[in-house]
């Protein structure tokens, strides 16, 4: 049976909410949240070394039961609390970043890498993730720039891809592309002022894809290193895609 907590002031709640709302604690404590039936009995399932701890309502304990002997009951309420979604479904789960946080060299052999240089926005992030798992990446490589892919709003969109999916934030982009290319990796660069027409251009099976920050695109020295520059064709008035849509695109592409 678990152990029942029923106030605000509780310490582990204490701990919950400030894993909710801050990075630095995130990075402190070297956990997140997870927040969702379906995708916290997938990680107990799963990767149940990476699951710290369970946190349940009395609602979800009485209607559904413990996902875990040990889990922590908490009122209604007290959960409700925490909770970063409007409508919540009653669980929330602490895990482990690192087992998940890659370093770099562990990816640099990967085949199919996507890179992101400065990508902001937590949905976006969070999207892309997931649709790299979809499309068979292999791995995905963060600038130090880019949105933290722990919060809890990236976390809800990859929709459980972030267990899944093997990451990490390189500090120097130069320095990573460059090793990727004596790697025999061959780089590709997501440009409004590409040279090549994504349709027109075969991606090698040892590939890079750069997809730079949603205002102003990969930066110039990035996308310099880049062996090839390449837009994806627009009719009407469209300027620009948005950044999940065009690396869902350029994932895709063979």
């Amino acid at each position: 049976m678990g152990q029942k907590i029923e106030s605000n002031s509780n310490k582990k709640i204490k701990e919950l909410a400030a894993l909710q709302r801050s990075k630095k604690e995130r990075c402190s404590a070297g956990l997140f949240v997870l927040e969702g039936d379906r995708i916290i009995r997938d990680a107990v399932s799963s990767r149940r070394e990476l699951v710290e701890a369970v946190f349940v309502s009395e609602t979800y304990a009485g209607q559904k039961g413990l996902p875990v002997d040990d889990a922590f009951i908490v009122s209604d309420s007290v959960l409700s609390h925490v909770c970063e979604t409007v409508t919540d479904q009653g669980i929330l789960a602490t895990v482990r970043q690192e087992p998940l946080l890659r370093k770099e060299e562990e990816l640099g052999d990967k085949d199919n890498i996507l890179i992101l240089e400065d990508i902001q926005d937590p949905g976006n992030l969070g999207t892309i993730i997931r649709t790299a798992e979809a499309a068979g990446v292999d791995a995905v490589i963060m600038s130090s720039g880019t949105v933290d892919i722990f919060s809890p709003k990236v976390v809800r969109s990859t929709m459980g891809s972030i267990l899944r999916v093997p990451f990490t934030y390189a500090e120097n982009m130069e320095e990573t592309i460059g090793r990727l290319k004596n790697n025999g990796h061959e780089v590709y660069a997501a440009h409004l002022k590409g040279a090549s027409d994504m349709r027109k251009t075969p991606f090698s099976p040892r590939r890079a894809i750069i997809i730079g920050n949603e205002g102003r695109g990969i930066s110039e020295p990035v996308a310099m290193l880049a062996d090839k520059r390449v837009f994806i064709p627009m009719h009407g008035e469209v300027e620009s895609l948005n950044a999940a849509i065009a690396a869902a695109i350029l994932m895709y592409h063979e």
